[in-house]
């Protein structure tokens, strides 16, 4: 029997006095917050290792970093660079392509393992330069194509192309007729007169192509397809 006055020995946990109580609630509290730590990392993971896939394989944002494809592409825009299409099918004249320029000088990429996870994903956005190594131009010829120019003009197999892309006045010059052989490509900015391409370094080979360039996405003023013929 309980006298009045005892404390009861099988009361319940609300019944226990507050200082018993805290310690339960606040390692509860720790593991909530442990618990939505890990799901954070976890689908900030997944996050990243879908750019990553999705980058590799399939679409990627590219910054465009200098004003050789002036007026085309201004300095500072971003555009969709699909990389299906020349698995399936092939290159067309007037395509604009991105691809990894093999030059010995290139700067080589950060050594550090953080540093490259963290540019990959910047580039794979659209949010960061992209590395040197990575040009964007327009294909002028193919395979079996007799490249040259004749009064500021550029001719293929002999005849004048016209180049709707290329800004009034535009001149181009390139010093002797190149013969573009199997499996490369001739390449040009349509800034005629600032573009490093293939009248510097001569064409370039299919392989080092990433994929073709078919949207700008930014600036949201100037969105808009990116067309063989403009």
């Amino acid at each position: 029997m309980t006298q009045l006055g005892d404390t009861p020995t099988n009361g319940t946990d609300a019944d226990a006095p507050a200082e018993r109580r805290r310690p339960g609630r606040a390692k509860e509290r720790q593991t909530g917050l442990a618990s939505l730590l890990r799901e954070v990392v976890i689908l900030l993971v997944l996050a990243l290792g879908l750019a990553i896939l999705f980058k590799t394989f399939l679409v990627q944002a590219f910054f465009i970093p200098s004003g050789s494809m002036e007026q085309t592409l201004e300095i500072s825009d971003r555009v969709l660079v699909e990389k299906v299409s020349y698995r399936l099918g092939e290159i067309h004249h007037g395509d604009i392509v991105v691809f990894i320029h093999d030059d010995e000088f290139a700067d080589e990429e950060p050594g550090n393992p953080v540093s490259r996870v963290f540019g990959e994903i910047g580039e794979a956005v659209g949010l960061a330069r992209p590395s040197k190594r990575d040009f964007i131009k327009r294909v002028i010829g193919l395979p079996g194509d007799r490249i040259s120019c004749r009064r500021g003009h550029v001719l293929r197999n002999g005849v004048q192309i016209t180049e709707p892309y290329l800004a009034p006045g535009t001149v181009t010059d390139c010093d002797q007729e190149v013969t573009v052989q199997p499996g490369q490509l001739f390449v040009m900015g349509d800034n005629r007169g600032n573009s490093e391409d293939s009248r510097v370094f001569g064409p370039i080979r299919r392989s080092t192509v990433v994929g073709r360039a078919f949207v700008r996405i930014w600036p949201l003023s100037r969105t808009g397809w990116l067309r063989r013929d403009r």
